[in-house]
């Protein structure tokens, strides 16, 4: 090997690039480079693709969207969180147009997706959803998932439920500002109940306010400049752009209080610790802001603990919305991320 070519492979170890000095892998870094800041100048929900419609086990429709890339051996689906909907991964589906194959989709009773059936609404169920859009969508090539907060929980119970996946199918994993257990549902709630409600909330109360939930979506419209406030405060850290705000504040809105009562006994009784072990067969990334709110920096670094190997993105200030409010450093960890499941590929 000459000393240039040697040069330049300790330039890319250093600058924690997977790159082996080859023609394709520059290529593909320059690639990444100049896909930065992509989302900036694109109005927040207007990305758009052909929707698929998966069928879940229980008959639900779910609404599937995909970016092709022909010459992308890797297909990246990513699996949004509570109350948001496939939107939100805006900054991240502009980066990676014509890089790789990305799959997102709206959880069920979320966004585009048909209403849950009744008992269905749980992480268990949301696991088994992402399965079937693997098996429908993805087929049998490598996956990389990645995860936001109540999708994360979805990716851990898929491991529970489907083992054999990880390590074969899926090659890497993403876990943003998310946990595998002992979350106080309270906080996740906080955000979508009308004020002066966020500190006597529990699994009676919810259940209350449910039964009545029209009438709580009527004060929630009704309370929407406060809507947008209590969003800036448990969404983000930082001061972030108004419109960052409002974009979230719209996905909150949508999403009906029932739905938000479905799922809230879910998170109280996750507990899938010793399931993230396993995990550390593939490449792992988990990140988090520092300042977030909802599933804070301590379950993050109790996950980067329990997997072996794992990488941990801590963004210093940001909120529970890191995807968004420190979309470049989140996307400079997921291009690292896809770069390892990429030379686990490779190696087969």
């Amino acid at each position: 090997m000459s000393l240039k070519r040697k040069l330049f492979g300790a330039a890319a170890s250093v600058a924690g690039v997977a790159i082996a000095g080859t023609a394709v892998g520059v290529a593909r870094r320059r690639k990444v480079i100049a896909r930065r800041g992509a989302g900036d100048a694109t109005p927040f929900g207007s990305l758009r693709s052909r929707p698929i419609t998966v069928i879940a086990e229980d008959g639900v429709p779910l609404h599937v969207e995909v970016d092709e890339c022909p010459d992308s051996e890797l297909t990246v689906v990513f699996v949004h969180g509570y109350a948001l909907n496939l939107d939100c991964w805006h900054f991240q589906r502009a980066a990676y147009r014509g890089l790789v194959r990305t799959v997102f989709y709206d959880q069920r009773s979320h966004g585009r997706s048909g209403r849950s059936t009744d008992g269905h609404a749980t992480i268990e169920q949301l696991a088994r959803d992402l399965h079937q859009v693997l098996d429908e969508v993805v087929g049998e090539g490598p996956v990389v998932l990645v995860g936001h907060s109540m999708g994360g929980m979805s990716i851990v119970a898929l491991a529970e439920e489907a083992p054999e996946l990880f390590g074969d199918r899926v090659v890497g994993l993403a876990l943003v500002s998310t946990t595998a257990g002992g979350l106080d549902p309270h906080r996740m709630v906080a955000p979508f109940v009308p004020s002066g409600l966020g500190s006597m909330i529990g699994l009676r109360t919810i259940a209350t306010l449910a039964r009545g939930h029209r009438a709580v979506d009527g004060v929630r419209r009704l309370t929407r400049p406060l809507a947008t406030v209590v969003t800036d405060q448990f969404a983000f850290g930082d001061a972030v752009p108004a419109g960052y705000i409002e974009f979230v504040d719209e996905m909150l809105s949508a999403t009906p209080f029932e739905v938000i009562a479905e799922f809230f006994p879910s998170f109280g009784t996750l507990d899938k610790f010793e399931t993230v072990q396993a995990l550390g067969d593939v490449p792992v990334s988990v990140i988090c802001g520092t300042d977030d709110r909802l599933t804070s920096i301590g379950h993050s670094r109790k996950l980067q603990s329990r997997i072996p190997g794992s990488r941990l993105l801590e963004c210093a200030g940001a909120g529970h919305m890191v995807i968004l409010e420190r979309h470049e450093q989140v996307n400079a960890e997921l291009d690292q991320l896809l770069a390892a499941a990429g030379e686990r590929v490779d190696q087969r």
